[in-house]
């Protein structure tokens, strides 16, 4: 070294901030807005969905109806038998819509990053956030307060570092309460919380890890890498992170549609192939209008249909391509349908779309 050179300094990488993402989720959405639009419903148990004659089933119904262990998609049916009493009420969407605006324009307010779910439920990150000395924790008390003064219903809220937990403390203090997750705690917390609370552990992959003896997160961190990627494929490295607490998905506020489509559960099962084509011309009407209001058209990469059979049995087929035609689609109702030859009790038809200027995949499974 020259004499009189200055010894080179080592420098430390500055440290990644913490991130601070709220999941506000609305209590009962649906059942929500009707009880603030009719105050005589308040003491009552309600289901927003459809007609129990028609197979309907439960959009969302509000808490005291859950108290007769009613919940979204169960057979309105079935609801009814469990709650004699219940008082129906069919949607009306486009006042779910609005007062979902409504709510998202609140959320703006406190930050740009905010990622819509559904009409119900949303990410903020606030890391950046200078409101209310930038606490996360405030925010979110402050967001509640208005959305409950200005729109009438009430949310829940979660705070953590990340989605996956902000997600599940959203729903620790449910209905019209919030949670907060902070680094230090996670850890501990992770430990004990079921298996079952896990996005993307269904009934069927819960069974599973039952089977297998896992029941907690503790138990899912007992096994390696490749263990849980031999147990459960793919979805093994996510439950390796997310067992863990960890997460590294960004909030999005420019989330890409994937997909196009419509459905019909019918009131009596569909006899057969030739009984389906009637109702398969209004979903294709249905479908086209919908593309056109989506602006899509020119993004479709594969056509897809959805039969569930009598018996809940459900098949599904993809046909790689661009033109949206009804012979298309008769051409796979055909291909479903001979796979099991039976009544059908659901119809759906939809399209999968790429990204903007993204090429077209060679193969939908891949």
């Amino acid at each position: 070294m020259p004499e009189n050179s200055a010894p080179t300094a080592t420098l430390t990488p500055p440290l990644t901030p913490q991130r601070k993402i709220i999941h506000c989720d609305c209590d009962s959405f649906y059942a929500s807005v009707e009880m603030r639009d009719d105050p005589s419903l308040l003491q009552k148990a309600i289901a927003v969905g459809g007609s129990p004659d028609q197979r309907g089933v439960i959009a969302t119904c509000n808490y005291k109806a859950r108290e007769f262990g009613l919940h979204s998609a169960m057979p309105m049916s079935q609801a009814l038998r469990a709650c004699p009493d219940l008082v129906i009420i069919r949607p009306n969407m486009a006042k779910y819509k609005y007062e979902s605006q409504r709510i998202q324009k609140i959320f703006l307010e406190f930050t740009d990053l905010v990622e819509p779910l559904s009409l119900d439920e949303a990410f903020l990150d606030v890391s950046n956030s200078d409101i209310e000395r930038g606490s996360a924790t405030l925010i979110a008390q402050k967001i509640r307060q208005r959305v409950r003064e200005e729109v009438g219903i009430t949310i829940s809220a979660g705070i953590a570092p990340n989605k996956f937990l902000a997600k599940i403390a959203s729903d620790w203090n449910k209905p019209d309460g919030q949670f907060t997750l902070v680094p230090e705690e996670i850890d501990a917390f992770m430990l004990a919380l079921p298996v079952k609370k896990i996005f993307g552990v269904g009934s069927v992959t819960a069974k599973k890890m039952h089977d297998l003896g896992l029941h907690t997160c503790k138990d899912l961190q007992t096994q390696s890498l490749p263990e849980l990627s031999k147990l459960f494929g793919k979805f093994g490295s996510r439950l390796y992170n997310l067992c863990r607490g960890l997460d590294e998905r960004p909030v999005n506020n420019n989330r890409i549609r994937k997909s196009v489509s419509t459905e019909r559960t019918f009131a009596r099962d569909l006899p057969d192939e030739g009984a389906c084509t009637t109702p398969l011309q209004a979903l294709f009407a249905d479908l086209e209008a919908r593309i056109e209001r989506a602006q899509c058209a020119s993004l479709v990469k594969a056509r897809t249909m959805k039969i569930r059979f009598s018996g809940f049995d459900t098949t599904t087929v993809s046909v790689a391509g661009q033109e949206i035609s009804p012979k298309i689609y008769r051409d796979m109702l055909k291909q479903a349908w001979l796979r099991q030859q039976k009544p059908v009790r659901l119809l759906g038809i939809g399209v999968q779309l790429k990204e903007e200027n993204s090429p077209l995949q060679s193969n939908l499974f891949e």
